[in-house]
């Protein structure tokens, strides 16, 4: 059986081959054996708002701010998924706080 890293590793592959739907499934499936997996929640926000699912791909971006919640590159990163998809209110919000955790302020 696969380790979540190899098919996070897959995912890659499939996505830089053009078919985000199977690298989609890939890391479903690298987060059901670790629901933890920041990176594979990482791509998978990326990859649902390229593929026009908003609500997925916030909501991953968001479990990636809660796994890791003193990364100021969580915080840019939920940005730009809530900006692309049309939540700017919410956007400039999460780039504030990727600021002030990048300056050290909390």
């Amino acid at each position: 059986m696969p380790t979540p890293n190899q098919l996070y590793d897959e995912a890659t592959d499939q996505r830089d081959r053009g078919d985000k739907e199977g690298a989609v499934a890939k890391l479903e499936e690298a987060l059901a054996l670790d629901p933890q997996f920041a990176l594979a929640h990482g791509m998978l926000a990326k990859l649902y708002a390229d593929l026009a699912e908003a609500d997925k791909a916030i909501a991953h971006a968001q479990k990636v701010v809660e796994l890791e919640p003193d990364d100021a590159f969580s915080y840019t990163a939920l940005s730009v998924i809530y900006q692309r998809c049309g939540r700017i209110p919410e956007a400039e919000h999460a780039k504030a706080i990727a600021w002030q955790k990048q300056m050290g302020f909390s």
